[in-house]
C-alpha cells in the first residue's frame, strides 16, 4: 500500500490514476502518523514551493521513520525539489534535504546565445542519463516526458536523469530508498508508466 501525502499542493486524482494503472494500491493519509502502515510513500506537488511549508516536522519525522524501515519515497515535481535543503522560490521554507543543493529559477534567457525563452517550462522535453538507475530501466535516452515547472534542481549526486531548458537541471534523482521526478510521470504517456511501473516494482 503506498501512501499519497496530500499537502494541499498535488494533483491527487491523476497520480492515483496513474498508479493504479500499474497495479499498485494507494491511500492518502490523514496525517503524519497513518504513515505506518504504508509499503512506501509519494510526496506530489504542482505550484509554488511555499506549498510545502505544511510538510512540517511531523511529517518529516514520520517521512524519516519510513526511510529507517525501509520503505522507498519518491518525489514527483515540487516534491523532488522538496527532497533538496531548499529553493530560491521560498526562501524562509526548508527542503527534506536528503539531497544536497538549493533549486533555483529557470532562465529568461539562455546564458549561452542570449535567445529569450519563455517560462515556466510547459511542455514535451528529452531526458539524459549521466548513470544507469533503477528508476529509468527501459526507458531509451531521449525519451520525451511532460514538464509545467519554473524552478528545478541543481545537478547533484544523486541525479540519475537530466533535460535541458536554457540549463541543465536535475530530471530525476535515485539515492537508496530516495527517488524523485520534475516531470510529471502521470502526464508522460508510456515513458511516465514505465517510471512508475520501476519504482513500484522496486516497492514489491
Amino acid at each position: 500500500m503506498i501512501a499519497l501525502v496530500d499537502y494541499g499542493a498535488g494533483n491527487l486524482t491523476s497520480v492515483r490514476k496513474v498508479l493504479g494503472a500499474v497495479g499498485a494500491a494507494v491511500y492518502t493519509p490523514p496525517g503524519p502518523e497513518d504513515l505506518a502502515r504504508a509499503d512506501a510513500v509519494i510526496v506530489p506537488g504542482v505550484g509554488h514551493f511555499e506549498s510545502t511549508r505544511t510538510l512540517g516536522q511531523a511529517w518529516r519525522h514520520a517521512i524519516l521513520e519510513q526511510l529507517d524501515r525501509g520503505r522507498p519515497l519518491l518525489g514527483i515535481c515540487v516534491g523532488l525539489q522538496w527532497l533538496f535543503e531548499g529553493s530560491t522560490e521560498a526562501p524562509g521554507v526548508t527542503g527534506f534535504g536528503v539531497c544536497r543543493g538549493l533549486c533555483d529559477r529557470l532562465p529568461d534567457i539562455e546564458p549561452v546565445g542570449g535567445v529569450r525563452q519563455k517560462v515556466p517550462h510547459m511542455g514535451w522535453d528529452t531526458l539524459s542519463f549521466p548513470r544507469p538507475s533503477r528508476l529509468f530501466a527501459d526507458v531509451a535516452p531521449g525519451s520525451y516526458v511532460y514538464y509545467a515547472h519554473s524552478f528545478a534542481a541543481p545537478l547533484a549526486r544523486p541525479t540519475v536523469a537530466t533535460s535541458s531548458y536554457g540549463v541543465e537541471f536535475t530530471a530525476g534523482v535515485e539515492d537508496g530508498l530516495v527517488s524523485g521526478l520534475q516531470f510529471h510521470p502521470e502526464l508522460s504517456g508510456k515513458v511516465g508508466l514505465q517510471v512508475l511501473r520501476n519504482w513500484v516494482g522496486g516497492v514489491r
